[in-house]
Order: C-alpha cells, then sequence, then structure tokens
C-alpha cells in the first residue's frame, strides 16, 4: 500500500520564497522525491492558494513578477495528487467549526483525516489549535 502526506500550500510555496523554513520544505520534497513510495496530496484549491500568496509576497515584500511567475511554474511542475474539494466540503466546514480554524485550512485537515494521512504545514496557530484532534501532523 502506498503512502503519502497532505501538504498545505505555505510549505509547497516556501520551495520558491526564500523564508523561514525554506530548507525544511526543500528536504521534505527532496526526501518524498527519492522515497519514489510517498504520494503527495493536495485539494484542488492548493493552486489558488499559492497564487494568493505569491501575490500577497508582492504587494507586501516586492517579489518580482517574474519570479511569482516562474514559481508558479515550479508548482505546476510537482508530482502532486489533486483531490477535488467537493467532497471535502461537508466535513471541512465542520472541522472549521470545531476547531476554530480557517474553513481554507480545514480543506487540508479534511483531506488528511480522510485518506489517514499526515498533514505537513508550517503554520503554527494550525498546529495549536488542531492538538488533540487526532490528525498526525
Amino acid at each position: 500500500m502506498s503512502r503519502g502526506v497532505v501538504v498545505d500550500a505555505n510549505v509547497a510555496v516556501k520551495l520558491f520564497i526564500p523564508e523561514d523554513l525554506s530548507e525544511i520544505a526543500e528536504r521534505l520534497f527532496r526526501d518524498l522525491e527519492q522515497d519514489g513510495w510517498h504520494r503527495v496530496f493536495v485539494p484542488d484549491l492548493f493552486y489558488s492558494e499559492c497564487t494568493n500568496i505569491f501575490w500577497k509576497h508582492i504587494w507586501r515584500f516586492g517579489l518580482p513578477l517574474d519570479r511569482a511567475q516562474r514559481g508558479l511554474g515550479g508548482l505546476r511542475r510537482l508530482e502532486l495528487c489533486q483531490v477535488p474539494s467537493t467532497g471535502l466540503m461537508r466535513s471541512s466546514l465542520e472541522l472549521a467549526l470545531e476547531y476554530g480554524i480557517s474553513a481554507y485550512d480545514a480543506f487540508y485537515v479534511a483531506l488528511a483525516q480522510d485518506f489517514s494521512l499526515p498533514l505537513i504545514t508550517a503554520d503554527r496557530k494550525l498546529i495549536g489549535k488542531l492538538e488533540g484532534s487526532g490528525t498526525e501532523l
């Protein structure tokens, strides 16, 4: 049986924008690629979230547009298993309400729970709110 992980957008973007924890994100993806048997799952809203993160870095921190465009291209080349968010909507809403997290974050949590996979995130607030939830982080 193949194993995998669910990766939050904030981790994947660190591959293309040097910031806190970027080296760890690079090592994670390198290790997953070398293992070969790990699959990386994301809800289909992942790409919208990544685009928003690049937009934020352009506006807040002056990231050059061409660098953001290259990052978006790099994300498209990652071998990710997209899962339709439509099947996660009900559980995402319930999780968002139960743990006081955004619905966007709840999609990643719901996916991890539905597939019994660990969630890889760099969001410390989310990690704190999910303590005791049964979600492997």
